[in-house]
């Protein structure tokens, strides 16, 4: 089985570039199983489409706008996702991740296991540092994420 974690996010709007960052962190400190792969997605949207149709389960960490103290972390599944039961949209870059879905869908490409860790923010005005809660929130959801693959601390 094929698993990508996508990490998406602006690194120049602070806590907006969670995914990025977290992505960053797997790299540096841990040891994935051989079928995980690491993918910075950025700000790419729905460029990353072809990223995603190739995986059997996906992950795509990003930030949300839900209620809820910032650092909440909440998991959605792809039902979530096809049934438009997910957070606002919150940057320019979820902008067609459903209508990519169902695109994918239609074409027998979609991913069987679809998952978004998104975290509630505290600060999307300009920086390139994560605030304190949410980089406490990326050491959290990485080691379970981590535990969840089967990974190891480097």
């Amino acid at each position: 089985m094929k698993i990508l974690i996508l990490g998406a996010g602006n690194l120049l709007l602070s806590d907006e570039g969670f995914g990025v960052h977290f992505i960053r962190h797997l790299e540096k400190n841990y040891k994935l199983p051989g079928n995980v792969e690491l993918f910075d997605a950025g700000t790419m949207g729905i460029m990353v489409t072809h990223k995603i149709e190739e995986a059997d389960r996906v992950y795509i960490i990003d930030v949300i706008n839900a209620d809820g103290k910032p650092g909440t972390c909440l998991r959605y599944s792809k039902e979530d996702f096809m049934l438009k039961q997910i957070p606002v949209k919150m940057s320019p870059h979820q902008i067609g991740i459903q209508e990519m879905l169902l695109v994918s869908e239609m074409r027998g490409h979609c991913p069987k296991q679809l998952y978004l860790l998104g975290v509630i923010p505290e600060s999307t005005g300009p920086g390139n540092e994560l605030s304190s809660v949410l980089q406490k929130s990326l050491v959290h959801l990485a080691k379970d994420l981590v535990n969840e693959l089967g990974g190891t601390a480097l």
